[in-house]
């Protein structure tokens, strides 16, 4: 080998008069998840340094090569690679850190949201747009902004997408490098087709998953070739249709493979057969296995770099040649795409200033304000240079429909199943505003209205007005044992206003006025029959941190109410044993004014990728309420599903009823395989150690514990659990599908 390999460079030598350096091009296939092999290639290629000249690639191949094109090292290439969040980068979610405080209870809610487009509501479309993908791509490529022509980064390089107006093969050399790149890996039926350049374009892999004529064309005279595509799928494997729709994709790039194939000096094929288009769960595994091919290929690269250097003499190899560009001043905007919100709308709600400087990540950061408000579906930038450190910038806009109604599926052993509806509609009455209705159908009936309107400088204030009413069966219990069943009508009026100065904090005051009504249904020892109202003055406290909403892995969510309630009027007859109490002093109770406290905080804390430690308390606190149990705190379930509930592993909803209680909660979530978890989690609690006067009592303890298995699907999280209290003496089981109302 190392005689053909000096043979072939003696040969470039002896018939070029002037005696130039053979020019080495480097070609990586398209893969999906399987492409991440290529960095070890690189990373052989960097150790021999062996200086390449050309880089093609498609897809996968597309976003590696492009990274080493610009001036990356393979090393840094693979550390990009090992922290990237690949759920979320190829998906069209987004962390829920973007979104606005008044957005987050919302988002990732329904299983369906269904956007209203001309006159009707359309289907989703099922491909990926991913705003964290463009997002990522521009802080990747940030530094090599100020070069459009990409035959001049440090190594000349196109990649290859489809128009798929004609099906014909783009070769793209020049412009964006982010449009290009994200334009070569738009698989057809899973990413949205990208336009660019007059063109709709889609995946290069359809029509040359591996384009190492191209880099022969750009003027490569020794090529190398790493391969990932497996080729088509045999009959047997082809056993669902996003196989059948990729099957037909890529089905003329089998043939043209043979032929790319052909032009290689060194042909590298990559055994990955494990794996597919999808296994970026196994991006690390995908990774070792490149290491390992291309400390098997290192030894021919070593030997083609001291050829050279024998013949030529020393080489020009440059590990990382990234250009240094780290901010630049932003002097000029222009905004495309906005039709239903105004240019002032979004650069005050991305915080936006001209002629001040910014990183890629400062970019990102404004850009995901602007985009955590849900008015717009991307957002993706360009930037124009003016000078050596200043630019123009160009955001290409797609807003999201104004209306969409949204659905949900809920199961619950307390309040049984129920369809979640939802419509939702922004400045449906005034701009800058969101209103919904939601609606519970099912064994318990619930309908909710909201109004939010934002107002101020950058929308950071906000008033918000809710009317509520529902209807539920509660169970009664009696020294941890079930003794009854009553209804509770229910009926909120909610207004208040807010400041949010971040995405992650929120502040504010309000006032409600409630209505209960209670109508026993199985009788109890003691019963409360009848209604109450009251008005609940109170400040807020909101902070949430989290990375998303469903099984989050890091942050934290905290929230504070301190309040009062006032100008009760009661009209509740309660009764003991079936006989009708005349003296309420004799039971303790007393309708005055009193004063109430609620927080919950909980915190998620990331001990290795698969698992992550949570902890969560909670406490509710009524003083100077002489005895009524009305509005007292509900203690027991898993999954918060009703007004004044602490939630408590062990005990079925309401088991315990108090105006005290402190409850601190410990649990581990494990990932046994994508999307399945098991869950232990075990809790402790005091109760009843004050009085209505706010004096300190003998508290009473509870303890509990769970195990619970959890897999999130396209209906939400169902778990599976089975729990015990110390106290109770008794093993549950515990069921919930999807986010509750």
């Amino acid at each position: 080998m190392k005689v053909v390999v000096t043979y072939i460079l003696l040969l470039f030598y002896t018939s070029n008069l002037f005696a130039q350096q053979p020019a080495v091009g480097l070609t990586l296939s398209g893969g999906g998840a399987k492409g991440l092999a290529h960095i070890g290639i690189l990373k052989a290629i960097d150790s021999a340094q062996l200086p390449i000249s050309y880089v093609t690639g498609t897809s996968m191949g597309a976003v590696i090569g492009s990274l080493y094109a610009i001036g990356y090292s393979a090393d840094t290439i693979e550390k990009i690679a090992r922290q990237t969040n690949w759920d979320q980068l190829l998906s069209n979610s987004i962390s829920l850190r973007s979104f606005s405080m008044q957005e987050k209870d919302d988002y990732g809610k329904y299983a369906i949201e269904l956007p209203w487009v001309n006159n009707s509501f359309r289907l989703p479309s099922g491909v990926i747009e991913s705003e964290e993908l463009w997002l990522k791509l521009n802080e990747l490529f940030f530094p090599a902004y100020q070069i459009k022509n990409f035959k001049q980064f440090p190594k000349a390089f196109e990649c290859i997408a489809t128009n798929i107006s004609t099906g014909d093969g783009v070769v793209l050399d020049s412009g964006e490098i982010v449009y290009a790149v994200r334009s070569s890996m738009a698989i057809p039926s899973v990413f949205t087709a990208v336009d660019y350049q007059g063109k709709k374009l889609v995946d290069g892999g359809v029509v040359r998953n591996f384009p190492v004529i191209d880099a022969q064309k750009m003027g490569a005279n020794y090529l190398i070739g790493s391969n990932v595509a497996g080729g088509l799928l045999p009959q047997e494997k082809i056993n669902n249709i996003i196989q059948v729709l990729l099957q037909i994709a890529f089905f003329r790039n089998d043939e043209d493979a043979i032929k790319e194939k052909a032009l290689c000096n060194i042909y590298i094929p990559q055994h990955l057969e494990e794996y597919n288009m999808g296994s970026f769960g196994s991006a690390n595994e995908i990774i070792d296995s490149g290491n390992v091919r291309g400390e098997m290929y290192y030894p021919k690269f070593k030997h083609i770099a001291d050829s050279l250097r024998s013949i030529f003499g020393p080489l020009h190899f440059e590990k990382q040649a990234l250009p240094k560009i780290s901010s630049v001043k932003i002097t000029a905007f222009t905004i495309h795409g906005l039709h239903q919100t105004d240019a002032s709308f979004f650069l005050k709600r991305m915080q936006f200033s001209l002629n001040q400087w910014y990183s890629a990540n400062d970019l990102s950061e404004h850009i995901r304000k602007a985009f955590g408000t849900r008015y717009y579906n991307k957002i993706v930038y360009s930037l124009l240079p003016i000078t050596d450190t200043t630019a123009q910038i160009i955001f290409d806009v797609e807003e999201n429909p104004l209306t969409f109604a949204k659905l949900g599926i809920n199961y619950n052993q307390f309040t049984g199943i129920s369809l979640i509806t939802n419509l939702t509609s922004r400045n449906f009455f005034t701009p800058y505003s969101k209103s919904q209705i939601t609606v519970n159908i099912g064994e318990n009936m619930r309908l909710r209205g909201e109004h939010i309107q934002n107002f101020g400088k950058h929308k950071a204030f906000s008033a918000t007005a809710t009317a509520q009413i529902e209807s539920l069966s509660i169970n009664s219990y009696n020294n941890f044992s079930k003794q009854g069943l009553f209804k509770q009508n229910y009926f909120l009026g909610d207004l208040n206003v807010r400041y949010s100065p971040t995405r992650e904090l929120s502040v504010g005051t309000g006032i409600r006025f409630e209505n209960l009504y209670y109508k026993p249904q199985i009788p109890a020892a003691f019963e409360a029959r009848g209604g109450i109202s009251y008005f609940n003055p109170y400040l807020f406290i909101k902070a949430n941190s989290l990375t998303n909403s469903i099984y989050p892995k890091n942050g934290s969510k905290t929230d504070i109410e301190l309040g009062a309630v006032i100008n009760q009027t009661p009209n509740v007859d309660y009764y003991i044993n079936g006989t009708e109490v005349q003296n309420l002093d004799s039971i303790g109770i007393q309708y005055k004014n009193y004063y109430r406290a609620f927080i919950n905080a909980e915190k998620y804390i990331p001990i290795t990728k698969k698992k992550t430690l949570f902890t969560q308390f909670q406490g509710g606190f009524n003083w100077r309420n002489a005895g009524d149990v009305i509005n007292a705190f509900n203690v027991g379930g898993l999954t918060n599903v009703y007004k004044n509930q602490i939630t408590f592993a062990g005990l079925a909803e309401g088991t315990v009823v108090t105006n005290s209680i402190a409850a601190m909660q410990v649990g581990l979530r494990y990932q046994i395989f994508n999307n399945g978890y098991i869950i232990p989690r075990a809790n402790v609690a005091f109760y009843d150690f004050i009085n209505g006067n706010f004096m300190p009592e003998k508290a009473k303890f509870l303890s509990g514990y769970a195990i619970s298995f959890g897999y999130n699907f396209v209906l939400g999280p169902l778990e599976i659990s089975v729990m015990y209290s110390d106290q109770s003496k008794m093993l549950l089981p515990y069921i919930n599908l999807g986010i509750p109302f």
